[in-house]
């Protein structure tokens, strides 16, 4: 008879709403290693989803991340680009960090570039920005303001960058314009701390174009992890 090894998937009930991006960065580090499951090469939580109030204040300012906002800003501006070629971010940014470097195609292509995602035109010559922007500007109950990034149809391409992001969604209430993000996977020490950085940027955008307030910025992702050589530096 042959016997199934269970192993659970930590989905621990926790907080879920935070003044910023920083505090909800501190809590997860914390949780992570502490309540994580171990999963290939990290400490994993599974189902992770958290409000932050204020996307604005969108600094990772933790002591253990040093987080650098100039290149934050250089990732964003690559975004606005719509530029998937890691060229334009050595523009921007000096240098093309390795990670990027390793994820592009052999004439240095990525996947991940958000921004190429978003700014992509259907056969009509339509970007998936300007139709949300425009069908949020014709119909603010609507429920079908979102841009995919993630598809599945496209795996041939995904070699040696799968895009950790499923979707953003924007939904107006009163006149606030909310934001969720929901991830396959999300590496809490580089990942989410860039993009939500780049993320909040995109909600400011689109509140902007619609003249409405920034409400909140909903994340969401199935695997929230840490890579286990950045808790033992962590833990040192």
């Amino acid at each position: 008879m042959n016997t199934a090894i269970i192993t659970t998937i930590n989905t621990i009930k926790m907080e879920n709403r935070f003044k910023n991006a920083n505090e909800a960065f501190k809590h997860y580090k914390k949780h992570i290693i502490y309540d994580g499951v171990q999963f290939d090469n990290t400490q994993a939580l599974f189902n992770v989803g958290f409000y932050i109030d204020k996307p604005m204040d969108n600094l990772i300012e933790d002591e253990d991340r040093n987080w650098k906002l100039d290149y934050a800003e250089a990732e964003w501006q690559w975004y606005l680009s719509g530029d998937n070629n890691i060229e334009k971010l050595g523009e921007l940014y000096g240098k093309v960090p390795e990670i990027w470097k390793r994820m592009a195609n052999d004439h240095g292509y990525v996947n991940s570039n958000y921004g190429y995602q978003w700014q992509r035109s259907d056969w009509n010559g339509t970007s998936q920005y300007d139709y949300v922007v425009n069908l949020l500007r014709q119909n603010p109950r609507t429920r079908q303001a979102a841009i995919s990034i993630y598809d599945a149809k496209e795996h041939p391409e995904y070699k040696n960058d799968t895009p950790c992001t499923y979707a953003i969604q924007f939904t107006i209430t009163g006149q606030k314009l909310n934001m969720c993000v929901t991830m396959r996977s999300n590496d809490l020490w580089y990942g989410f701390c860039n993009d939500q950085y780049c993320f909040s940027k995109l909600q400011i955008k689109v509140a902007d174009e619609l003249e409405l307030l920034v409400g909140d910025y909903y994340h969401f992702a199935h695997n929230l992890h840490l890579y286990d050589n950045i808790i033992d530096k962590i833990n040192g």
